[in-house]
């Protein structure tokens, strides 16, 4: 069986790609980049495609070719208006059930 954390990250991984995407179009190595940067959402390449084609199999993400300034083009990933939609719809929840939960542990730890 899996860790918790481990089990909690990887429930909060899509919402922190789709996160990403809000904020603008990315290639898979940027939003790799981008992860590694924030404590805890720490992935793996090997962990974002398959996120990805997920995530473009359900209409959430499209993707267009881009040339690259430094070798191949790169596929760029943006959020569907569906994307845009369920992006909203999760992070609401998200902040709602966080917001509950820190006022609990706050709560329990006096």
């Amino acid at each position: 069986m899996e860790d918790i954390p481990t089990q909690l990250r990887k429930g909060a991984l899509e919402l922190a790609v789709l996160a990403l995407l809000a904020q603008e179009p990315r290639y898979g190595v940027e939003i790799v980049d981008e992860l590694a940067r924030r404590p805890g959402l720490e992935t793996s390449a090997g962990t974002i495609y398959p996120l990805l084609t997920r995530l473009k199999n359900s209409g959430l993400v499209t993707t267009t070719w881009r040339e690259s300034p430094v070798g191949p083009p790169r596929k760029y990933y943006t959020l569907s208006a569906s994307g845009v939609w369920h992006f909203k719809t999760q992070r609401d929840a998200w902040l709602r059930l966080s917001t509950a939960l820190i006022t609990l542990f706050k709560e329990i730890q006096s």
